[in-house]
């Protein structure tokens, strides 16, 4: 079963980590991404996964493939929907449905650097982040289930990210 296999594998790493703590510090994978015309771009993995992104027709992009905004928040929820399923395996309880959604509200003229009404320049990134989880579990209570997700999003990394003020290194090269 796959709970069995994950709450196996959690276990193998955890006590890895308490004889050797130093080895959970790493470099997480870097994603790259090149230009190809217009707003569209092409991030891609070490390990060959590319995503093509553009923005929508109204931002001069063909809207026809994901936005950088929305992969945001697809990672956002991913991120958290893996985290309560690993907490989920390492107490034993049997998911029957996950679903996360993610969601912001933007304002575009941030985007295009312009001022608001008090003269200040306007938040280019999302405002009311939110995260609505749907989840069921054979034979666990809602209240048990509701500190799973808790549990869950507490240890998971990019909603951490995106609670706290993560800081942005900023390294430009000219080619």
């Amino acid at each position: 079963m796959f709970n069995d296999h994950l709450a196996h594998a959690l276990k193998r790493v955890q006590a890895v980590l308490e004889r050797r703590p130093e080895t959970g510090l790493h470099d997480d994978a870097p994603a790259s991404v090149r230009w190809t015309g217009g707003t569209r771009m092409l991030a891609s993995h070490a390990n060959g996964t590319v995503v093509p992104t553009d923005m929508p027709t109204e931002l001069g992009g063909t809207g026809d493939q994901v936005t950088p905004g929305w992969l945001f928040r697809a990672g956002l929820a991913s991120c958290a929907a893996t985290s309560i399923t690993m907490a989920a395996a390492a107490e034993g309880i049997e998911l029957t449905l996950l679903e996360v959604k993610a969601s912001s509200r933007s304002d575009t003229r941030g985007l295009l650097g312009m001022k608001g009404a008090d003269g200040k320049t306007v938040h280019a990134g999302p405002g009311d982040v939110s995260l609505s989880v749907r989840i069921q579990a054979r034979g666990e209570a809602p209240e048990r289930l509701r500190e799973l997700v808790e549990r869950g999003l507490s240890c998971s990394p990019i909603p951490a990210a995106v609670r706290s003020v993560t800081p942005l290194a900023l390294h430009i090269e000219n080619a």
